[in-house]
């Protein structure tokens, strides 16, 4: 669960539900919802509808069988998965990150054109710096 969506503490929170009776015995759902949600205050998260019907319709397919994995959001994993990752059942671990958008500009100068954006802001910053000097010696 996301961050802020309990008034008792501000972490992201880990849900587990038990179930000995489940269909797919072996498996376990993780789903990992700490991207969701809306700030409805400075200090308190709710989840959205949407939010909602997503989650619980990922526990529904799940459920029938269905369910199609979402990297950075859902996965299942069976005992031998989670075993391989010393019983840690952080839902981190198994949905993996979600794939980013490749922008089609090669890294190499993507960060040489940064590199030098940030020089310039250094250098501006040197002269500001410079004339706040001088305006507090008048």
């Amino acid at each position: 669960m996301p961050t802020q969506l309990f008034y008792t503490t501000q972490i992201p929170v880990s849900l587990w539900f038990i179930n000995k009776q489940k269909k797919q015995s072996g498996k376990i759902l993780f789903i990992d919802a700490r991207e969701m949600g809306t700030m409805v205050s400075r200090k308190l998260r709710e989840l959205t509808d949407e939010d909602i019907q997503k989650i619980s319709g990922t526990y529904q397919e799940f459920v029938d069988g269905t369910l199609e994995e979402v990297k950075g959001f859902c996965a299942a994993a069976d005992l031998d998965e989670v075993a391989k990752q010393d019983y840690i059942l952080t839902p981190g671990r198994y949905v993996g990150v979600e794939e980013q958008a490749d922008d089609g500009e090669p890294f190499e100068e993507k960060m040489g054109k940064l590199t030098a954006e940030l020089s310039e802001l250094f250098d501006k910053s040197h002269e500001l710096e410079k004339e706040i000097k001088k305006n507090w010696e008048r």
